[in-house]
């Protein structure tokens, strides 16, 4: 196949880093663009900060929808290269784009029309709300090209080429550094100027891909961006990428109901420090997501393929690499948390309670690490469902046990270890169905891709 780098053969360690580095420097690229846009409007105050948190939960949202499609991609072309079939592989692609396509359309509609009564829920002063109900229209404009984008990242990461989104994804950040100081503080559009270099980076983005594809045909000899959907295909990439994007758009979902907590029992100090401390939470998250998604690239080519020792020996150098991350992120949050919120935010009273949250949260990153492994590992041999009970059972046991803890007292600190707590239990859990389910798995049976 044109353009594939199989993953069947040779050295395990090698071909799992060298994949997974790009895909994890990809990762801190979307998280940059998020930690950049607070960086700079950080300098405006926390007021600023709190309205681009509020879209920030939003925009988190419509990623985790986004996964359907990469999850779908790397998973269903990735199985199809593992079985050497090219013109499969070739249908899937071209079916996750044009979903990806009808989904982003859908929902940047929804996000716009009804952009006043979503922000409305945060209860937010009414110049916060206001700006932020601008920033959250001019980033729903951009939904396709993040869609879009995201599918094409999932083909590339399945066909071994993971270095392709990373130099692409690179050049959209590069532009979005160079735009946000200018659009926000030389122009003096403020939040707004944000909002329109995320836009334009983002667009970028997808022109680059667009015209690697089009222009070159380097993958899969090129295929169509946009086919008609047939039923086998698509129920396919759904079965795959639903479980994935419906956990994740769960999480948004309750996460914009603690950020709302947060905001009754901090005020905008409180909604701050739990979108922002999200947000640098991500360098341990995207990191791993990284290596996750290396991992389920992996296994999809050689679960297919029915090397399974190769399945199991990628999961267990997975899990070591990213332990130590883990391990180091662990140490900086629960020691350093002060310092790296004061990174962000030069107010001393948001740099307090900013310390407070990532203390907290520390104590949860190696099980968060753990879950996110075994997540790879479950996408890898198209298990998507495991990983989605499990993360949905603990993310909804959020809400329930934040309000006890506040009510007992704890404040907005019962939030935190309400967040803490469920995800030690979602890694231990996610270990545990791997653990039970092991031998069924490695015996790999025929895959329907």
């Amino acid at each position: 196949m044109q353009g594939i780098k199989h993953l069947t053969e040779g050295p395990i360690f090698k071909q799992l880093f060298n994949l997974a580095m790009p895909i994890m420097a990809t990762s801190f690229i979307q998280m940059a663009y998020s930690l950049i846009n607070a960086a700079w409007v950080g300098r405006i105050g926390s007021e600023a900060v709190a309205a681009i948190g509020t879209v920030g939960i939003l925009a988190w949202m419509a990623t985790s929808i986004s996964l359907l499609n990469k999850v779908g991609s790397e998973v269903s072309v990735g199985q199809a290269i593992g079985a050497k079939d090219e013109n499969k592989a070739k249908t899937f692609a071209s079916h996750n784009l044009t979903i990806a396509l009808i989904i982003s359309i859908l929902l940047g509609t929804l996000l716009f029309i009804f952009a006043n009564p979503i922000i409305g829920v945060y209860e937010l002063n009414s110049s916060i709300s206001a700006k932020a109900v601008i920033y959250l229209r001019i980033i729903a404009s951009a939904m396709p090209f993040m869609f879009l984008s995201t599918a094409f990242t999932g083909i590339y990461n399945a066909a071994g080429r993971s270095k392709v989104p990373f130099y692409i994804s690179g050049t959209g950040l590069i532009i979005n550094i160079i735009l946000d100081p200018i659009f926000i503080f030389v122009c003096e559009w403020g939040t707004t100027g944000a909002a329109i270099a995320t836009w334009i980076s983002q667009a970028s983005v997808l022109g680059l891909f667009l015209y690697k594809l089009k222009g070159k045909k380097d993958i899969l000899g090129g295929f169509s961006i946009i086919t008609k959907l047939q039923k086998s295909y698509t129920l396919r990439i759904l079965r795959l990428g639903l479980p994935a994007a419906t956990l994740n758009t769960l999480f948004a979902f309750v996460n914009m109901y603690i950020c709302r907590l947060a905001s009754e029992q901090g005020g905008h100090i409180g909604l701050m420090t739990m979108t922002l401390g999200g947000q640098i939470e991500a360098i341990t998250w995207n990191t791993s997501q990284g290596f996750s998604s290396a991992l389920s690239a992996f296994i999809s080519q050689n679960y297919a393929a029915g090397k399974q020792g190769r399945v199991l020996q990628a999961y267990n150098a997975t899990l070591w690499i990213t332990s130590l991350l883990g391990s180091f992120c662990t140490f900086l949050f629960i020691f350093y948390g002060q310092e790296v919120f004061s990174l962000f935010v030069p107010e001393e009273k948001a740099i307090l309670a900013g310390g407070v949250f990532l203390f907290i949260d520390g104590y949860s990153q190696l099980f968060m690490i753990l879950e996110i492994t075994t997540q790879g590992l479950f996408y890898g041999t198209g298990r998507t469902l495991p990983p989605a009970i499990i993360s949905i059972t603990f993310n909804c046991l959020r809400i329930p046990l934040a309000i006890i803890l506040t009510n007992l007292g704890m404040g907005v600190e019962g939030i935190w270890w309400a967040i803490s707590c469920t995800s030690i239990a979602k890694g231990l859990f996610a270990y545990l169905w791997f653990a039970i389910i092991k031998k069924r798995v490695l015996n790999i049976p025929s895959i329907a891709i």
